[in-house]
C-alpha cells in the first residue's frame, strides 16, 4: 500500500529535506506587515530574521487554508492510496481541527494525527511514521500509534527577548521591562499540547544549564525506562543565530556524550511567537514495539 506522509512546516523540515525523506510538507503561512509569506517558498530563514531586526515589523501566523490542504491531498491521492497528515499540536493551532473536518469527506483515505507536538519532536513523529510505512502499516494504524505515543516527548527552550511574550499577552509590558533590565531569560517547556513557563534565569548561561538539567531530570523520571534502554532521541533547535547555536551544540553534546545530538532550525511560524536567538533542547522516546 502506497501511503503519503505529510506534515506542516512547523516541524522544521525544508522542502529539500522532505524530498530526501520521501514525504511532503504543507507550507505554514505567516504575515510580515500584512504581507503573506510561506517558509522556504517565498521567504528564507535569513530574510525572516533580518526582517525581525526592524522593531516596526509586525509578524503573525496563520493556518494553511482549507483549499491548500485539500489541493495537496487530492494531488497525492492520484498516486497514493492513503494520506497521513501530521500537523502542529492541536493545543497550539487550529490546523488539526480544520484538517479533521475536511478529512471527513475522504472516506478514510486521509487520516489526521493529533500528535500534540511541534518542531523537532514533530519532526521525529514524521520519521516514526515513515518507519511505520516501511513496516506495512496502513494510515489508520499509523495515526493510532502516533497518538498513543504523542506525549512521550519534552521540549525546553530559552528566549533571548521578552518582546514576543509581551506581544502575545503572556507577560505585562511592565514585567517585560523589568525582565529586560535584569537580563532575565525565561525557559519555557512543551510537554503534550501546552506551552508553559518552566524557569526564570539570569542570563543565557544559566538558561542553558537549566535546560540541560531539565532534560536530565526527564531521563531519570518520565523517560527512565527508555533511557535505560538507550531508546531516546535527543536533539537541539535554534532560531536565527547559528554561531551561538553551534556553541550550544558543543555544550549540550558534552553534557550527553552517549547521544548524537542533531541541530535543527526552528520553523519560521514558531519563531513568529518567540523571536530571534532562541535555543532549545528536546527529548523524545524511541519507537515502542509493544504498541506496533
Amino acid at each position: 500500500m502506497k501511503i503519503a506522509i505529510i506534515t506542516d512546516s512547523n516541524a522544521g523540515i525544508s522542502q529539500k529535506r522532505a524530498k530526501e525523506l520521501g514525504m511532503f510538507v504543507q507550507p505554514s503561512p505567516f504575515f510580515i506587515n500584512d504581507n503573506l509569506q510561506f517558509e522556504d517558498v517565498t521567504m528564507t530563514h535569513e530574510e525572516f530574521y533580518a526582517a525581525l531586526l526592524d522593531d516596526s515589523i509586525d509578524v503573525k501566523t496563520s493556518m494553511p487554508s482549507p483549499g491548500d490542504m485539500t489541493d495537496l491531498w487530492d494531488e497525492l491521492l492520484k498516486t497514493h492510496e492513503q494520506v497521513v497528515f501530521i500537523p502542529i499540536s492541536s493545543g497550539l493551532s487550529g490546523s488539526y481541527s480544520t484538517a479533521s473536518m475536511l478529512a471527513e469527506d475522504y472516506d478514510g483515505r486521509v487520516e489526521i494525527v493529533d500528535n500534540r507536538r511541534v518542531s523537532v519532536t514533530q519532526y521525529q513523529s514524521v520519521l516514526d511514521a515513515l518507519e511505520l510505512v516501511k513496516m506495512g502499516k496502513n494510515a489508520k494504524e499509523i495515526k493510532e500509534y502516533l497518538e498513543k505515543t504523542a506525549d512521550r516527548s519534552s521540549i525546553y527552550l530559552s528566549l533571548d527577548t521578552l518582546k514576543y511574550l509581551k506581544k502575545g499577552g503572556r507577560i505585562t509590558p511592565a514585567a517585560a521591562a523589568i525582565g529586560t533590565l535584569l537580563n532575565l531569560k525565561p525557559v519555557l517547556q512543551i510537554q503534550g499540547d501546552k506551552l508553559d513557563a518552566y524557569a526564570k534565569c539570569r542570563g543565557k548561561a544559566q538558561a542553558k544549564k537549566t535546560m540541560i538539567e531539565a532534560i536530565r531530570k526527564d531521563m531519570e523520571t518520565r523517560f527512565k525506562k527508555s533511557a535505560d534502554k538507550h531508546n531516546l532521541h535527543l536533539a537541539l533547535a535554534y532560531g536565527g543565530n547559528l554561531e551561538e547555536a553551534l556553541v550550544w551544540k558543543e555544550e549540550a553534546q558534552a553534557a550527553f556524550p552517549d547521544y548524537e545530538l542533531e541541530l535543527h532550525p526552528l520553523s519560521l511560524a514558531v519563531a513568529c511567537h518567540i523571536g530571534n536567538g532562541v535555543l532549545a533542547i528536546t527529548c523524545t522516546e524511541g519507537m515502542d514495539n509493544t504498541l506496533i
